[in-house]
């Protein structure tokens, strides 16, 4: 539970993302259930439970998507995220798949795995990790933190920079897609990572009903 309310509200801040990946895992949950109760599972009232609490927030969030897209005229802030996060775990612990569940969260996941240096305080950890707006072309790039040259040099080996550099990136998925991607316009980076979020719970879906016997029984 606490998890998932903080790993959505870290991975967020560009028009669309908080709405736009509540969303994507929220049909992912719904399509679950929905195979569940066609195959006729001994947990038949689990998934129906989950399906009543996750068909109206799933609606609910697409209205609110098509405000929080690029550009936006509604900002979600940390009360959509908490309520989003925390619709999902309720889902995945009532409906008893909550192994299943984290499937859906494979980029939440990655981001804060990633995000640990700097959450962990071990390099500086700025206020806002965005990326900044390059003033020169308009397009999104990534955001950092100074540094002295030849201080963290663990850090920047990993990142696969210079050892003497001065600047590091913030360690957040929605820099390493600028960084891998390159600078794109805000709603270009927010379909990258919306494209993203589907591609892995498509995978995670995959997982689960042909290698899941193995590790789920939910």
């Amino acid at each position: 539970a606490i998890f998932c309310t903080n790993a959505i509200n870290i991975y967020a801040g560009i028009n669309g993302l908080e709405a736009g990946q509540s969303f994507v895992i929220g049909c992912f949950i719904m399509l679950y259930c929905a195979l569940q109760l066609s195959l006729d599972s001994e947990d038949h009232h689990h998934y129906m439970f989950a399906l009543t609490l996750i068909l109206p927030f799933v609606g609910n969030t697409l209205g609110l998507l098509a405000y929080n897209w690029y550009p936006s005229t509604v900002f979600v802030g940390d009360t959509f995220c908490y309520f989003a996060g925390m619709t999902f775990a309720v889902v995945g612990i009532h409906g008893h798949f909550t192994k299943p569940l984290w499937l859906f969260f494979l980029p939440q996941l990655a981001n804060f795995f990633y995000s640990i240096p700097q959450l962990f305080k071990l390099v500086p950890c700025p206020r806002h990790r965005l990326p900044r707006v390059d003033e020169a072309s308009g397009l999104m790039v990534p955001s950092g933190f100074e540094c002295k040259a030849g201080q963290y040099r663990f850090w920047k080996a990993i990142l696969l920079l210079p050892s003497d550099a001065t600047e590091m990136p913030n360690f957040t998925v929605i820099n390493w897609a600028l960084r891998v991607l390159g600078p794109l316009s805000e709603r270009d980076l927010c379909m990258a990572l919306m494209v993203l979020q589907v591609v892995t719970c498509a995978a995670g879906l995959v997982l689960r009903f042909y290698a899941g016997g193995h590790f789920f029984d939910g």
